[in-house]
Protein backbone atom coordinates (compact mmCIF):
# COMPACT_ATOMS: atom_id res chain seq x y z
CA UNK A 1 0.00 0.00 0.00
CA UNK A 2 0.96 3.29 -0.75
CA UNK A 3 1.94 6.34 1.81
CA UNK A 4 0.46 9.46 1.87
CA UNK A 5 3.82 11.27 0.29
CA UNK A 6 3.83 8.10 -2.53
CA UNK A 7 0.58 9.01 -3.55
CA UNK A 8 1.37 12.54 -4.42
CA UNK A 9 4.24 11.27 -6.90
CA UNK A 10 4.49 9.22 -9.80
CA UNK A 11 7.65 7.74 -11.43
CA UNK A 12 8.40 8.49 -15.02
CA UNK A 13 11.24 7.87 -17.54
CA UNK A 14 12.67 11.11 -18.37
CA UNK A 15 10.84 13.07 -21.21
CA UNK A 16 11.10 16.66 -23.12
CA UNK A 17 7.86 17.37 -20.50
CA UNK A 18 9.87 17.54 -17.71
CA UNK A 19 11.31 20.67 -16.77
CA UNK A 20 15.07 19.79 -16.29
CA UNK A 21 16.42 23.26 -16.37
CA UNK A 22 14.28 24.03 -13.06
CA UNK A 23 15.90 20.98 -10.98
CA UNK A 24 18.97 21.52 -8.59
CA UNK A 25 19.72 19.54 -5.36
CA UNK A 26 22.53 21.12 -4.70
CA UNK A 27 25.48 19.14 -5.78
CA UNK A 28 26.76 20.77 -8.84
CA UNK A 29 27.21 16.73 -10.80
CA UNK A 30 24.10 15.99 -10.24
CA UNK A 31 22.40 18.89 -11.47
CA UNK A 32 24.45 19.24 -14.21
CA UNK A 33 23.96 15.72 -15.09
CA UNK A 34 20.52 15.60 -15.52
CA UNK A 35 20.69 19.42 -17.31
CA UNK A 36 23.01 18.07 -19.89
CA UNK A 37 24.01 14.73 -20.60
CA UNK A 38 20.76 12.56 -19.07
CA UNK A 39 18.67 12.61 -22.41
CA UNK A 40 21.93 11.59 -24.39
CA UNK A 41 22.57 8.80 -22.37
CA UNK A 42 18.75 7.53 -22.30
CA UNK A 43 19.30 8.28 -26.32
CA UNK A 44 22.44 6.01 -26.59
CA UNK A 45 20.55 3.54 -23.92
CA UNK A 46 23.40 4.02 -21.15
CA UNK A 47 21.53 4.65 -18.88
CA UNK A 48 17.87 4.73 -17.75
CA UNK A 49 16.87 8.16 -16.45
CA UNK A 50 13.64 8.08 -14.22
CA UNK A 51 11.78 11.05 -12.41
CA UNK A 52 9.87 11.65 -9.22
CA UNK A 53 7.55 13.92 -10.60
CA UNK A 54 4.24 15.60 -8.21
CA UNK A 55 1.42 14.54 -9.46
CA UNK A 56 -0.18 17.71 -9.71
CA UNK A 57 2.53 19.30 -11.41
CA UNK A 58 3.56 16.87 -13.95
CA UNK A 59 6.61 18.90 -15.75
CA UNK A 60 8.46 18.91 -12.31
CA UNK A 61 10.91 17.26 -11.31
CA UNK A 62 11.17 16.77 -7.50
CA UNK A 63 14.07 14.00 -7.66
CA UNK A 64 15.63 11.39 -9.92
CA UNK A 65 17.74 8.37 -10.48
CA UNK A 66 19.72 6.11 -12.83
CA UNK A 67 20.06 2.78 -13.50
CA UNK A 68 22.25 0.78 -16.20
CA UNK A 69 23.89 -2.83 -16.03
CA UNK A 70 27.43 -3.45 -14.41
CA UNK A 71 29.62 -5.73 -13.36
CA UNK A 72 31.76 -6.16 -10.59
CA UNK A 73 35.00 -8.06 -9.44
CA UNK A 74 33.77 -10.85 -6.94
CA UNK A 75 37.40 -9.99 -5.14
CA UNK A 76 35.59 -7.18 -4.30
CA UNK A 77 32.37 -8.45 -2.45
CA UNK A 78 32.59 -8.74 1.35
CA UNK A 79 32.93 -12.58 1.97
CA UNK A 80 29.50 -12.59 3.49
CA UNK A 81 27.98 -11.38 0.98
CA UNK A 82 29.88 -13.73 -1.25
CA UNK A 83 27.87 -16.89 -0.65
CA UNK A 84 25.04 -16.10 -2.99
CA UNK A 85 26.77 -14.92 -5.39
CA UNK A 86 27.80 -17.26 -8.93
CA UNK A 87 31.41 -18.29 -9.60
CA UNK A 88 31.99 -16.15 -12.25
CA UNK A 89 35.14 -13.81 -13.46
CA UNK A 90 32.42 -10.45 -13.10
CA UNK A 91 29.56 -10.21 -11.08
CA UNK A 92 26.38 -9.31 -12.77
CA UNK A 93 24.77 -6.19 -11.14
CA UNK A 94 22.71 -3.07 -11.32
CA UNK A 95 24.45 0.48 -11.03
CA UNK A 96 22.20 3.20 -9.45
CA UNK A 97 24.64 5.59 -11.21
CA UNK A 98 22.72 8.89 -9.36
CA UNK A 99 19.89 10.01 -7.21
CA UNK A 100 18.94 13.01 -6.01
CA UNK A 101 16.36 15.35 -4.53
CA UNK A 102 15.18 18.71 -5.39
CA UNK A 103 16.88 21.13 -2.83
CA UNK A 104 13.58 22.64 -1.66
CA UNK A 105 12.08 19.00 -1.13
CA UNK A 106 14.70 17.19 0.86
CA UNK A 107 13.90 16.24 4.20
CA UNK A 108 10.50 15.04 2.96
CA UNK A 109 12.03 11.68 2.73
CA UNK A 110 12.26 11.70 -1.02
CA UNK A 111 15.55 10.14 -1.01
CA UNK A 112 14.31 6.85 0.78
CA UNK A 113 11.12 6.98 -1.90
CA UNK A 114 13.15 7.28 -5.00
CA UNK A 115 15.73 4.36 -3.46
CA UNK A 116 12.71 2.21 -2.85
CA UNK A 117 11.37 2.54 -6.48
CA UNK A 118 15.63 2.58 -7.73
CA UNK A 119 15.27 -1.07 -5.88
CA UNK A 120 12.11 -2.21 -7.04
CA UNK A 121 12.83 -1.79 -10.70
CA UNK A 122 16.21 -3.21 -10.47
CA UNK A 123 14.44 -6.42 -8.58
CA UNK A 124 11.59 -6.47 -11.68
CA UNK A 125 13.95 -6.66 -14.07
CA UNK A 126 17.40 -8.99 -12.58
CA UNK A 127 15.99 -11.71 -14.19
CA UNK A 128 15.17 -9.91 -17.39
CA UNK A 129 18.77 -8.81 -17.46
CA UNK A 130 20.85 -10.82 -15.22
CA UNK A 131 21.83 -9.27 -11.83
CA UNK A 132 22.58 -10.46 -8.97
CA UNK A 133 23.14 -7.26 -6.77
CA UNK A 134 22.51 -3.50 -6.66
CA UNK A 135 25.70 -1.21 -6.77
CA UNK A 136 26.44 2.29 -5.57
CA UNK A 137 28.74 4.80 -5.59
CA UNK A 138 28.19 7.22 -2.75
CA UNK A 139 29.39 11.05 -3.52
CA UNK A 140 30.19 11.66 0.19
CA UNK A 141 29.62 10.51 3.76
CA UNK A 142 26.27 11.69 4.14
CA UNK A 143 25.05 9.26 1.53
CA UNK A 144 27.31 6.53 2.23
CA UNK A 145 25.04 6.89 5.84
CA UNK A 146 22.26 6.98 3.98
CA UNK A 147 22.42 3.78 2.05
CA UNK A 148 24.16 2.03 5.34
CA UNK A 149 20.70 2.94 7.09
CA UNK A 150 18.60 1.14 3.53
CA UNK A 151 20.66 -2.09 4.35
CA UNK A 152 23.59 -1.47 1.96
CA UNK A 153 26.87 -3.07 2.55
CA UNK A 154 30.10 -0.40 2.71
CA UNK A 155 32.97 -2.47 0.56
CA UNK A 156 36.13 -1.68 2.48
CA UNK A 157 38.20 1.22 1.69
CA UNK A 158 36.21 2.87 -0.98
CA UNK A 159 32.77 4.54 -1.41
CA UNK A 160 30.78 2.08 -2.67
CA UNK A 161 28.33 -0.09 -1.33
CA UNK A 162 26.19 -2.96 -2.07
CA UNK A 163 22.97 -4.53 -1.70
CA UNK A 164 22.58 -8.51 -2.71
CA UNK A 165 19.07 -9.00 -4.82
CA UNK A 166 18.47 -11.87 -2.62
CA UNK A 167 18.00 -8.74 0.28
CA UNK A 168 15.90 -6.91 -1.86
CA UNK A 169 13.71 -9.88 -2.64
CA UNK A 170 13.53 -10.01 1.33
CA UNK A 171 12.17 -6.52 1.36
CA UNK A 172 9.95 -7.12 -1.13
CA UNK A 173 7.63 -10.36 -0.37
CA UNK A 174 8.04 -8.57 3.70
CA UNK A 175 5.95 -5.66 2.25
CA UNK A 176 3.69 -7.54 0.56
Amino acid sequence: MASAEESLYRLDLLGKQHDRAEFTCGIESLDSYLKTQATQDMRRKANAVFVLVPKNAASEIAGYFTLCAYGLSPGAIPEAAQKYLPRYPVVSATLIGRLAVSKHLQGQRLGSMLLAQALRKAYENASVVGSSMVVVDAIDDRAVRFYQAHGFIKLPESMRLILPMRTIAELASASK
